[in-house]
């Protein structure tokens, strides 16, 4: 016999061990291995609504994880240098960490489609090509009836997480509204505006103090949401593309090109803090 090859399928958990005879015959002996261990270790680990199974979220359920995150993003430009799901990717990870600080929490699939000005004629960020926008209307009812559908599956608190400011009052008027409605059930619904205004007045302050100037540190796509993205994910940051002085015209607001991951890591570190004040403060009120 020659010598043994062995041979494994990861992905499958398959196993193989190849034996070539001096016959030149193949003998392939596989040993399946069960995914289940596995998958009910990822089950256990994941705050991710998405990645579980329908029978794994209802036991995590009724074990006490009744509060949902529904992070809100948006797909819009952000300058030359920022990829159009900035948005959505930072609110993704930080809800994530929100709801592992948490500790009784999921977090819905993100909120892509959300207002960006007009189309016709094209206004805000529909100006730049990329941005996807809907209509007012439109996103009241989205986040109407993604909260009622957690409402039925038996959440207690569903929590808005927008990142993006053009659609803050919306959230606070749809959150309002269910509560008025909801008002004889256990169930509530939260627009937390402080995640949002961490990020665009807190953090500048610390900024400030640390000697940036308030035109760098910008309002959008400037140093501060720049650093941020760095912090969350290097790849959303194009850094060849931010060494000239950023125009308006090219849809930066602000001055990119001090932006670190170090620096925004503060900002990531103070917004994953008090969000998590802020929703326990919200959430033990009733």
């Amino acid at each position: 016999m020659l010598p043994r090859k062995s041979g494994r399928l990861v992905g499958n958990r398959i196993e193989c061990a190849m034996f070539f005879r001096a016959s030149a015959s193949l003998v392939v002996a596989c040993l399946v291995i069960p995914l289940s261990f596995a998958a009910t270790e990822h089950a256990a680990n994941t705050v991710l609504l998405e990645e579980l199974t329908w029978t794994e979220l209802r036991d995590q359920i009724h074990s006490g994880k009744t509060t949902i995150l529904v992070p809100i993003g948006g797909t819009e430009q952000n300058g030359p240098h920022m990829v159009l799901g900035k948005h959505n990717v930072r609110v993704k990870l930080l809800s994530e960490a929100i709801a592992r600080g948490l500790g009784n929490a999921l977090v819905a699939p993100v909120v892509a489609y959300v207002p960006e000005g007009s189309m016709n004629p094209p206004s805000g960020h529909m100006r730049f090509p990329g941005t996807i926008t809907l209509p007012d209307a439109a996103f009241a009812q989205l986040l109407d009836s993604a909260a009622r559908s957690f409402k039925a599956h038996g959440f207690k608190d569903i929590v808005f997480l927008g990142d993006h400011s053009g659609y803050q009052s919306t959230e606070k008027a749809v959150a309002d509204k269910l509560d008025r409605e909801w008002a004889m059930t256990p169930v509530r619904v939260h627009a937390i505006v402080e995640y949002y205004r961490l990020s665009e007045n807190d953090y500048a302050q610390v900024l400030k103090r640390r000697g940036y100037s308030e035109q760098e540190i910008g309002t959008h796509a400037g140093l501060a949401d720049t650093s941020l993205a760095l912090a969350v994910d290097p790849r959303l940051v194009r850094m060849e593309s931010m060494q000239a002085a950023p125009e308006a015209a090219a849809g930066v607001h602000g001055d990119p090109r001090r932006s670190s991951a170090a620096l925004g890591q503060v900002g990531v570190d103070l917004i994953v803090a008090r969000t998590i004040d802020a929703i326990n403060a919200a959430t033990a009120r009733h």
